[in-house]
This record gives structure tokens, sequence and C-alpha cells, in this order.
């Protein structure tokens, strides 16, 4: 099984170190800040920063790139359709990445940026999914470029992923997602029990990330824009009934928006 270290950065975000299994290598994911990893490169020297791994372009996703480039010359992975500082490989849908023995799928889901990718791997034990900030644990990530329909396509897209997938999000978003979560439907038992596992690990200053794709399809809102009581509710709040899918989807989104 591929072993991942979160490293803090920011307020909220965390990047993911990806250790190779030959104990030398390891690559990074959406380093916005390059301190936090050239710390721990510093207290790891048996390691070698080999590969950058990017899901989209913004700066706290892209900052430390180029200084890590720099200091390392590791090979820089991106997205085609962003603007990546240092990017050696630019990368489509479809395309596959191959490092530490690992193939990875590049997943186009535009929606929190145009040409935001994620990552996927199913062949190192339980499969894995580097998803940026198109999939959070309990929620989905802000409309910044792209349409309701683009990011409920995309979200739909990672739902039909293994349910075992475990999600390795960009940011430590869960507490408040799953409040609002609890909002759009108050009687589902799995949200409720989630968030109240997910208070108790803030309050002992505990991450609450992998997350997995089984737990968000029972407790995601922006997963359940097919489900009956999320339907309801997002028809309730808006003042007219919502279709399915994409307008229930974009009504939860601007709720979230001002939650």
């Amino acid at each position: 099984m591929s072993t991942f270290i979160a490293l803090p950065a920011f307020n909220d975000n965390y990047i993911w170190l990806l250790l190779a299994d030959d104990g030398e290598r390891v690559a990074v994911v959406d380093p916005g800040d390059a301190k936090p990893v050239i710390n721990w490169l510093g207290k790891h020297p048996e390691y070698r920063l080999s590969d950058i791994l990017i899901t989209h372009h913004h700066p706290d996703h892209v900052g430390g790139v180029a200084a890590l480039k720099a200091g390392t010359g590791c090979k820089v992975w991106g997205p085609a359709a962003e603007n990546i500082p240092a990017r050696d490989h630019a990368l489509e849908h479809g395309d596959t990445v191959k490092i530490f023995g690992l193939s990875l799928q590049v997943i186009a889901v535009p929606g929190h940026t145009l040409g935001h990718i994620a990552f996927y791997c199913e062949n190192s034990g339980d499969p894995w999914l580097l998803s940026g900030d198109t999939l959070f644990a309990g929620g989905c990530g802000r409309l910044f470029e792209g349409t309701p329909a683009q990011m409920h396509a995309s979200l739909s897209s990672l739902a039909a992923l293994p349910p075992q997938t475990r999600i390795y999000c960009a940011h430590e978003y869960t507490q408040a997602n799953l409040r609002f979560a609890h909002a759009v439907e108050p009687d589902n038992k799995d949200i409720k029990v989630r968030l109240e596992v997910v208070q108790d690990l803030r309050e002992a200053g505990r991450m609450t990330l992998p997350s997995d794709l089984a737990l968000e399809l029972r407790t995601n809102p922006f997963l359940r824009a097919d489900c009956a009581a999320v339907i309801s509710a997002a028809s309730a709040h808006s003042g007219s009934p919502l279709s399915p899918g994409v307008e229930t989807f974009a009504a939860i989104r601007a709720w979230k928006d001002s939650f």
C-alpha cells in the first residue's frame, strides 16, 4: 500500500508526500509553500524529491514549485490547460503518470478551475485519489471558473470509482462541510455520527483525512444530488421545485457559498 504523509501549510492546506517503497524517493502534491517540504527533506536526508504532482494553478497549490524544482531538479507534472510554473510534463485527461512503479491515471475534473485534474491509482493495494480542490471530505470546491454542470459531471466521474478508494484532498474543511451537510440532511444518521467523530478529532488537534469514497457517498451532499432528501432540502431552500442532478447540485453549491 502507498505511504502518504501530510504536511500542514497555511491555515488549512495539506501538502501530501508520497513515499517510494525504496525508501529513497518522495513525490509531493500541490506544494503551495516550499518551506514545509524543505524542512521535511532536511529531517529525512535519505529521501530525494523526485516528482511534483499538481492538480491546478491556484497559488496555494503551486507557490512552492519553482523553489523546489530549482533546489532538487525534480520533475513537475501538471495540467496542460493551466499555467503551472516549472512544469516538465503537461497532462491531459486519460494520460498516465508512472512514478515509483505506480501508474497514476489523470482524470479531468473541471469546475473549481477549468483545467483541474485529479490523479487516481489502483495498483497499490487499496485504490487512492488525489482530488485537489474538487472533492473534499464532506464537500466540494467552489466554482471559481467552471459551471455547476461541469463540476457535477466531474464529481459524478469520481463517484463512479471503487467505493474503497481513499481520498486525499488538499484542505482541512471537513468539520465545516459536515455542518452544512447536516443542515441539508438533518435526518441522515451517517452525517450526524461522522460530524461527531470529526468534531472530536479537531478538538484533539488531529486531522480528518484521508476519507474514502463509500463514506462520501453516504455523507457528502454534493455527491447526493439525486437523493430525495437532498432534492427536497435544496428545493425548500431555493423556494421552487428542483430536478435531480445538476439543478439540485447548483442550488446546494450556492447554498453552501452563503452558509
